[in-house]
């Protein structure tokens, strides 16, 4: 279990906030949270690129020129992967780069990493109703006064969709908004910073707080 300070907008202390979720175990925590995040990363790639062999390049249907007597090195396609405007030898082609992982490695995993950035961890109470409408300059003054650096890179975590929340920090470069059902490993371990609500940490509980 691991105990919180609850900040409110103006960045004071005015309670605190608890979560407790099951971790892998100290000596396979490294290579499943590895897994999980490389799984994320290989299973976003489209695996669309596509190079043309010698066999499908337009063109090369004539000998270039005869087979000897010439003095010029043999040829019999102006095609050939030696040649200017030739195939490609060994070059991309469409694949399936996915990698499979059981869901309840996936989620041990996740669980193993927002924990191990428990430190990083800022709660903060429910602050939709604040922002009166859309303003970056507002919540950007939030952030700092929760003790954020101006360039740290920030997983804002909420319990849903705010629209008010979205539009002040969509134009704030390294600020992602992400709901609390639907954490990621690559955002946990990528930001330097976490900030959540009590709300989205009560719910962060209920959604990933079961033994499966």
């Amino acid at each position: 279990m691991v105990n919180y300070v609850v900040r409110n907008w103006q960045g004071e202390e005015v309670g605190e906030a608890t979560i407790e979720l099951r971790v892998a175990k100290e000596e396979n925590a490294k290579h499943i949270v590895h897994r999980a995040l490389v799984r994320q990363m290989t299973n976003a790639r489209q695996g669309t690129a596509s190079a043309k062999t010698r066999a499908e390049v337009s063109g090369g249907g004539r000998k270039p020129w005869r087979q000897k007597g010439t003095g010029r090195a043999r040829a019999g396609s102006n095609r050939s992967p030696l040649w200017r405007g030739g195939g490609v030898i060994f070059g991309p082609k469409p694949r399936d780069f996915n990698l499979k992982m059981n869901r309840k490695e996936r989620r041990l995993a996740l669980r193993t990493a927002l924990m191990s950035r428990s430190e990083d961890l800022i709660v903060v109470e429910d602050f939709t109703s604040q922002l009166e409408q859309p303003k970056t300059k507002e919540l950007a003054s939030a952030i700092a006064r929760w003790g954020i650096e101006p360039d740290a890179k920030v997983l804002l975590i909420l319990p849903q969709s705010e629209e008010k929340v979205y539009l002040s920090a969509r134009n704030m470069a390294k600020v992602k908004l992400i709901c609390a059902d639907s954490l990621n490993i690559y955002d946990v371990l990528n930001a330097d910073k976490i900030v959540t609500t009590n709300t989205a940490l009560s719910k962060i509980q209920e959604v990933y707080g079961d033994s499966v």
